[in-house]
């Protein structure tokens, strides 16, 4: 069986998550604190970053969220997520990037390393001003969300993609760390919404990291 070094809040494990819950692949979970810097975890990647998910019966070992999402593209009949034509395939893989890297990059990133590093490993307070940065940056995706809802079904198209596996992911952990106001928000609250209804996701609402717990409306999936 498929093995997924992973920990509760890294938003590319969920992804990852997402996707197999989706193609029905079975795995199971294996915790990884990539911080701890394991020589073994290493060994298996040497960025020292989740997820990595391993097959020990067949020796295969594959690192990187992307890459471990098109293989299972590659190898999984069901629910395929990067589909169209190839100018479809290409907005999917543009709007996986946005998440994976600018959404991250501003907003899911700063969150964990102020609410979540900090308190786990320096119990310093977090920075007030770069939560208010945050939460100002997680607002404006939100709205360019909001943009590509009112104008397509999923946020890629004309059905669910790994686009909306990769934005899911990205705001389901922002949402944990309390980091997103929805005030205004309601095509993206809405399609969220039906996410978080999904069997592939609701495993991820009842997931807690450690001493720090979410917002009550997280694990609601009419919120």
């Amino acid at each position: 069986m498929w093995q997924l070094y992973q920990f509760p809040l890294c938003p590319f494990s969920r992804k990852v998550r997402l996707l197999l819950g989706e193609k029905g692949v079975a795995y199971e979970l294996v915790r990884e604190n990539p911080w701890e810097g394991r020589d073994e975890f290493f060994a298996m990647n040497p960025a020292g970053r989740t997820p990595v998910l391993r097959h020990p019966e067949r020796n295969i070992t594959l690192v990187d969220s992307r890459a471990i999402c098109e293989y299972f593209e590659e190898t999984a009949d069901k629910t395929p997520m990067i589909v169209g034509t190839a100018a479809n395939r290409a907005e999917i893989r543009r709007l996986v990037a946005l998440f994976d890297e600018n959404f991250f990059g501003d907003v899911t990133g700063p969150l964990l390393q102020e609410r979540m590093k900090k308190r786990l490993f320096t119990r310093a307070p977090p920075d007030s001003r770069l939560l208010r940065e945050a939460m100002k940056l997680a607002n404006e995706h939100l709205d360019y969300m909001d943009y590509l809802i009112d104008n397509r079904p999923w946020l890629a198209g004309a059905q669910m993609s790994l686009a909306d596996l990769a934005a899911a992911a990205q705001i389901s952990v922002a949402d944990y760390l309390g980091g997103l106001d929805w005030s205004g928000h309601e095509q993206t609250r809405g399609w969220y919404s039906v996410f978080k209804s999904r069997p592939s996701f609701r495993p991820l609402l009842s997931e807690r990291m450690d001493v720090i717990q979410p917002p009550r409306p997280y694990a609601d999936v009419n919120a």
